[in-house]
């Protein structure tokens, strides 16, 4: 998708139209996970915060879905870190620290944001949101990510430029119309943060390019989903992968290990191109 100007240049939804019609870029609502978390820090940093502020790394014991029960979140390594800065806290894809953040800012405050940013599927009203526990759409979440890179301007995607008729009379004609989602600040840090996810965290697969790239990762519970999302200047580009049943991909499946090099290779070409 073009940051720029919201036209979608290029969308694969299954292996094959023949065998399926069901298009999993447009149609599928699959969870994200940590590919949420740029939207956590953003609200935080829109809040005041900073990519210096600190945050414990530290177990978390909270109230679970039923009577009595207890969720304890962990980090995906089972480890835990101390104080750490929100700047390591995303580059690191660190779930503690995120859903701390999410505690601190509010969770209505990171809704908020992520709506302005064009994601409409429903989100989860509680701390999960923080770990990419609501299914979105591949097209929704690459659309929102393309809202870092475009100074914090949303624009919606557009499929169809204009409809003429056979006379070339234009009977229809979508023009990019930009509205503010995020401050100028705030955008540009977040795809700061995000460029260090690709030169020194969980998103070293899609490194390379000859040109800056922002992006993250995402992984879920048993590796049933992955993904990588990113940009580069004037391409915001998403990859999901899984199977449309909620089974496991394998123990090595995570977005950094399978999304990221897929994203990496299609966009060696696209800047090519």
């Amino acid at each position: 998708m073009e940051t720029g100007t919201g036209r979608v240049r290029a969308v694969t939804g299954g292996r094959s139209f023949a065998a399926s019609q069901f298009d999993r870029a447009i149609q599928a609502r699959r969870q994200p996970g940590s590919a949420m978390k740029p939207f956590v820090y953003a609200a935080a940093l829109e809040s005041g915060l900073t990519p210096e502020t600190i945050i414990e790394d530290s177990p978390l014991t909270l109230p679970g879905q039923g009577n009595g029960q207890a969720w304890e979140p962990r980090n995906f390594d089972g480890r835990f870190r101390g104080p750490m800065t929100l700047r390591e806290a995303l580059v690191q894809s660190n779930n503690i620290v995120t859903i701390k953040l999410l505690q601190q800012v509010g969770i209505g405050r990171v809704v908020a944001l992520a709506k302005r940013c064009g994601i409409s599927s429903p989100l989860s009203a509680d701390l999960s949101l923080a770990l990419g526990s609501s299914g979105l759409s591949l097209l929704e979440l690459t659309a929102a990510y393309a809202v870092f890179a475009n100074d914090g301007r949303y624009l919606a995607p557009v499929f169809v430029d204009k409809v003429v008729d056979r006379d070339g009379v234009v009977l229809e004609e979508n023009r990019p119309r930009a509205r503010t989602a995020i401050s100028v600040a705030a955008a540009r840090q977040i795809s700061r943060l995000l460029a260090e996810v690709i030169t020194n965290g969980t998103g070293r697969e899609a490194g390379g390019l000859p040109v800056a790239a922002s992006g993250k990762t995402g992984t879920t519970d048993d590796n049933i989903d992955a993904w990588f999302v990113g940009y580069t200047p004037g391409l915001a580009v998403g990859v999901w992968i899984g199977y449309d049943r909620q089974k496991s991909m394998g123990q090595e499946a995570t977005g950094g290990h399978v999304a990221a090099p897929i994203w990496r290779e299609f966009m060696r070409r696209a800047i090519r191109n």
